[in-house]
């Protein structure tokens, strides 16, 4: 019997190799008293902990995206923060979806504008490989609320109007949030509602790099995301960023995540950080923690703002 035990914990540690962070019965948090706290731990240093995106939560077997169930998985491995999609239900609700349509993620079909929330609440969440799960969608307010003291939720634009996101994260109290922005004139609507709110831009060509200087943005709210992979140009846009203290960030979602095998995956994301990115936005969050973790510093800024949480 205690061979039989010993051998499926073995197997168990091939099948599930965890990250230096995961733990069976507590999850890794982004500790935040204060915004003052959120921005220090976003700032550019020499020294910086890596820090992982998950795009949409991101892609793991038997997890739906935009989910607060894939959220609380991800966390099991590693401290992250999440890239969400926002969109409208018929009846304005705001609710977590990437797709204007229902079919690949869930077990409705049609746009998910044709419904109201209720509507909506009778479906469930397809896992990446289309199998069904007990998760329903959730509302924006409901993910904003979930990440307080866990975690930062970073919203996408989708249909949401800007006014309507900005009027529920001040129902939801929590400024321990990130707003992407495509210009610096979106950067600048959100800022006049809240100065203390931070921002992931889009910065990937030098006149986007100018426009925000131009408006007057503070580089101390906001990262900027500067493209799939490096290129010539974002390399001159990182020294540029990061002199002014702005974490950059690379997504590999649309690039390296698509890698055959998990060996090139692995090479790619220490690469990205060996290179200068501070963050890696990625649909595959739990192998770059796995992949990064031999490089991760041992003291940073950011550690003092890491902890853990039971489930």
């Amino acid at each position: 019997m205690k061979k039989l035990f010993a051998k499926k914990l073995f197997l168990a540690a091939l099948i599930f190799p965890l990250a230096t962070y995961a733990q069976v019965n507590e999850i890794n948090v982004l500790k935040f008293k204060n915004v003052k706290e959120l921005k220090a731990f976003f700032k550019h240093s020499n020294v910086n902990f890596p820090i992982i995106s998950g795009h949409r939560g991101g892609i793991t077997k038997g997890f739906p995206e935009n989910s607060m169930e894939t959220f609380a998985n991800a966390l099991k491995y590693m401290p992250s923060f999440f890239e969400i999609d926002p969109r409208l239900t018929k009846d304005s609700v705001a609710v977590l979806m990437h797709d204007a349509t229902l079919e690949r993620t869930t077990t409705g079909t049609g746009k998910l504008s044709d419904y109201t929330y209720a509507e909506l609440q009778k479906f469930r969440l397809k896992d990446p490989e289309g199998n069904v799960t007990n998760a329903k969608i959730p509302t924006l307010k409901e993910a904003i609320l979930w990440s307080k003291g866990r975690t930062v939720m970073n919203l996408d634009k989708k249909d949401v109007p800007l006014e309507m996101t900005a009027q529920i994260l001040k129902e939801c109290n929590n400024e321990a949030v990130m707003l992407t922005v495509h210009n610096a004139k979106q950067a600048k609507f959100y800022l006049d509602q809240n100065p203390n709110w931070m921002l992931s831009v889009h910065i990937k060509t030098k006149k986007a790099y100018d426009e925000y200087v131009n408006a007057n943005i503070k580089w101390e709210n906001i990262i900027a995301y500067i493209g799939p992979e490096f290129t010539d140009e974002n390399r001159q846009l990182m020294k540029l960023l990061q002199a002014k203290g702005v974490m950059v960030m690379i997504s590999s979602a649309p690039t390296y995540d698509k890698l055959p095998t998990a060996a090139e995956r692995a090479k790619a994301y220490v690469d990205i950080f060996k290179e200068g990115a501070d963050i890696l936005e990625s649909d595959l969050p739990v192998e770059v923690a796995n992949a990064i973790k031999d490089i991760v510093p041992k003291n940073t800024p950011q550690h003092q703002y890491l902890g853990k949480a039971k489930l």
